[in-house]
């Protein structure tokens, strides 16, 4: 799928900047991580969803990889994100979180879904997170359960845990109010109302398809 081509006329070449959040829903569409199944996908949480996004196609094009960690790190720089330790979460948190650890030079670690049967059986492995900061790594964010039972799997660990960095969010309003419970600052590149518009700019979706994705989005971010 090619990315949007830059608006010409005679006179001059005339480029329209783009902000973080639509450069990451462009990269998305790009790589061919949005995908609008014929049947509704099931999320790990239950919901039934019309759209589906791999963020695990990343490290398979570095140029746009590339745009992901760099935006984290804008991120960090401009929020102002105090951190320590970065963890990311198994399994597609991985990836993101150890590239970021080694562009920024800061330690990681990576926290399990589960505790296995074997080995030392821990939930966070790679280092002792006991009293430091931790930033967590996530890759999206739809109903927000496996990052907040990361959260608390760190917590639990003795880690200080305050802030989530993710690629994208749904911007469900289960989400929403689950981290302000846990009071976790969540700061996202981009979301899926913004990725929508871009699909729409492309014209990737319409008709009746494209008002049954408005509809499904605008019911659960309200």
């Amino acid at each position: 799928m090619e990315p949007l081509p830059c608006k010409r006329d005679k006179r001059k070449v005339k480029i329209t900047a783009m902000n973080t959040e639509q450069k990451i829903a462009q990269a998305l569409i790009k790589i061919g991580a949005i995908s609008f199944p014929k049947e509704l996908v099931t999320f790990k949480s239950g919901i039934k969803s019309p759209v589906y996004i791999d963020n695990r196609k990343f490290p398979f094009y570095p140029k746009e990889w590339v745009d992901v960690i760099e935006s984290f790190a804008d991120k960090i720089k401009k929020e102002n994100i105090k951190f320590d330790v970065i963890a990311g979460v198994e399994a597609a948190g991985i990836p993101h979180s150890s590239a970021l650890g080694f562009f920024l030079k800061k330690p990681s670690v990576f926290v399990r879904k589960q505790i296995k049967d074997h080995g030392m059986k821990k939930m966070v492995e790679g280092g002792d997170v006991v009293g430091k900061k931790v930033l967590l790594i996530e890759d999206v964010v739809s109903a927000g359960h496996s990052s907040l039972a990361a959260v608390d799997a760190l917590r639990n660990e003795g880690a200080i845990v305050e802030d989530c960095l993710v690629i994208l969010t749904y911007g469900f309003s289960e989400a929403k109010e689950g981290f302000k419970t846990a009071k976790i600052n969540l700061h996202t590149l981009t979301s899926f109302p913004i990725i929508l518009e871009e699909v729409k700019k492309q014209n990737l979706l319409m008709g009746v398809e494209l008002k049954t994705v408005e509809d499904w989005v605008n019911k659960k971010t309200s």
